[in-house]
């Protein structure tokens, strides 16, 4: 009979959290890479992790996003420093110097039908390379791709999107990053964190492993390399609306 031999561990595990947004990203960004923002106009970007970004003095970004922020929040940031170099968004009109960098040739831009963003995310993370969609045939959006006939319908090959860093914010992160999104805040963060090689997360609370239910777990902690904490988000809100009187 053959003896059993038990494995023995040659060290803790290396913890994900980092103490300072700067800290989670050093050695890990540089000029010319590709990254994927979370975030929904000004709900649930990683605000902490975008200033430290700008702080970092990279450039020549290529920034995966639903939007560009708003002028001097946000992404937005990043385009007054010019560190920008190309967009590939959404929806992009909160954003003034996001126009004027556009009209003058300055910044790069490859739009895309909000739909089409989230699914070319998510089938990055999935690893799918490509897929078919209704979206956008006849349009512009379909230059230059190939285009198919399925079922009497005509159909738009859309690739897949990865990122070098994902940038997300949620609203909770037990040690092992495992992340829970606050209702709206959700919205892109999960597909841009599973679509990135490196994701860090920035989150508003920390708990202890087994802290969260296992069936409120929104985005598996496999998908999270480094996380940050930030307590006390700005949370703008983008357009406020108040009754007269």
């Amino acid at each position: 009979m053959a003896e059993a031999i038990a494995a023995t561990p040659t060290g803790a595990a290396k913890s994900k959290l980092y103490p300072s947004a700067k800290q989670a990203l050093q050695d890990v960004v540089a000029d010319g890479q590709t990254l994927a923002v979370g975030g929904f106009g000004l709900c649930g970007i990683p605000e902490a992790l975008i200033g430290a970004l700008r702080d970092s003095g990279v450039k020549g970004i290529t920034a995966i996003s639903n939007n560009a922020g708003v002028d001097g929040f946000g992404l937005g940031l990043l385009l007054e420093t010019r560190q920008i170099k190309k967009m590939i968004s959404s929806y992009v009109g909160e954003n003034k110097e996001f126009e004027r960098q556009f009209l003058s040739g300055e910044l790069e831009l490859e739009f895309n039908p909000q739909g089409t963003l989230a699914e070319r995310l998510r089938a990055g993370g999935a690893g799918i390379p490509a897929f078919f969609t209704r979206t956008g045939y006849g349009t512009v959006v379909a230059d230059g791709k190939e285009t198919r006939e399925f079922d009497g319908h005509h159909y738009v090959m859309e690739t897949a999107l990865k990122a070098d860093v994902s940038l997300v914010k949620a609203w909770k992160a037990d040690k092992a990053g495992n992340l829970v999104f606050r209702k709206t805040a959700r919205n892109f963060n999960p597909a841009c964190a599973m679509a990135g090689k490196v994701c860090i997360a920035e989150v508003e609370e920390l708990v202890e492993v087994g802290a969260i239910d296992p069936d409120h777990v929104h985005l598996p902690g496999i998908y999270v390399d480094r996380i940050v904490v930030n307590a006390a988000p700005e949370k703008r809100i983008e357009q406020r609306t108040v009754r007269a009187g």
